[in-house]
């Protein structure tokens, strides 16, 4: 009984010394070991064996790169506004031994060293600065961070800023400035929209002006033209028919009543030439008087009426 007893806690030891002596590393993993407390080997993904009951397991550490959120800090900026910021740290440890026996803790290390660099930083900007340099502060907090970690064994990738809260006082402040300048460029837009429409309507009716006026031109250009015709073929067909004063005269008195036709015309002025007309017309009717069968001035013979008885 006693054999069997000594056999199973042999056979009990060998297979804890062999859970001891075999270690899986997972991938993008790697263990520190340590020989009686100090530092042997570092051992990579895949299958390891080490020493039983001498060698040990002192730290596993992820080597993919992390994300680390830091809770919100109040920093002071240099017009003496507290503001909270958020910060955002993505980092990889390149080193595990250096990570594990450099420092004690590098998350809480990277994070009082972002505190003190954030303050650092926005310490030396006013608020409207802070409010609108997030690139120029992430580059800055991520140049010191990596300089500062680089003999932790740790490399900073990223940092970013993920929210800067300023007071409630000065949000509302602020808020009524945008909706202020809102309203300004609304106003700005409208003047110009307005003015761009008053211009083009000018320019509109310039050209409605311009395109007017060439019309009429162009019209009155060819009435006269239709008149200038008009006397020419008149002016032609008179001279070829070779016309006496008698005529003329004639023609003339037939167009007066014509000029004075119209209700606009109060006053007519008779033409000194009208004489003229009037004693060459009279002349051409005493010349066809005897042909045309009119009576001349002499009296008839009077015939005498017999007595009354």
């Amino acid at each position: 009984m006693a054999i069997i007893i000594v056999l199973i806690i042999l056979v009990v030891l060998v297979f804890i010394a062999l859970m001891k002596t075999v270690q899986v590393i997972p991938q993008a993993s790697a263990a520190i070991v340590e020989r009686f407390g100090r530092y042997t080997r570092t051992l990579n993904a895949g299958l390891n064996i080490v020493v039983p009951f001498i060698d040990s397991i002192r730290n596993r550490i992820d080597l993919r790169e992390q994300v680390v959120p830091f809770p919100p800090q109040p920093v002071i900026t240099q017009d003496n506004l507290v503001v909270n910021i958020d910060t955002v740290i993505y980092y990889q440890v390149t080193d595990a031994r250096a990570a594990t026996y450099e420092v004690s803790s590098f998350i809480q290390a990277i994070e009082q060293l972002t505190v003190t660099t954030l303050r650092n930083i926005i310490g030396g900007m006013d608020l409207e600065r802070t409010l609108t340099s997030r690139e120029e502060i992430n580059a800055a907090l991520r140049g010191v961070l990596d300089e500062a970690t680089g003999k932790w064994g740790i490399r900073v990738n990223r940092v970013e800023l993920k929210a800067i809260e300023p007071p409630t006082s000065i949000q509302d402040s602020m808020e009524k400035q945008m909706r202020a300048d809102r309203d300004k460029r609304a106003a700005i837009l409208t003047a110009e929209g307005i003015r761009q429409s008053q211009i083009l309507t000018a320019e509109g009716e310039k050209q409605s002006a311009i395109l007017r006026a060439e019309g009429e031109a162009k019209a009155a250009a060819l009435r006269a033209e239709g008149e200038a015709q008009a006397i020419r073929t008149v002016f032609e067909s008179i001279h070829a028919g070779d016309p006496d004063e008698k005529l003329l005269s004639y023609q003339y008195l037939q167009m007066l009543p014509k000029i004075a036709e119209g209700d606009a015309n109060k006053l007519w002025i008779v033409p000194s030439e009208i004489g003229d007309a009037l004693k060459g017309l009279s002349g051409a009717v005493g010349n066809l008087g005897p042909r045309a069968g009119v009576r001349t001035t002499k009296e008839s013979p009077r015939r005498e009426e017999p007595p009354i008885d």
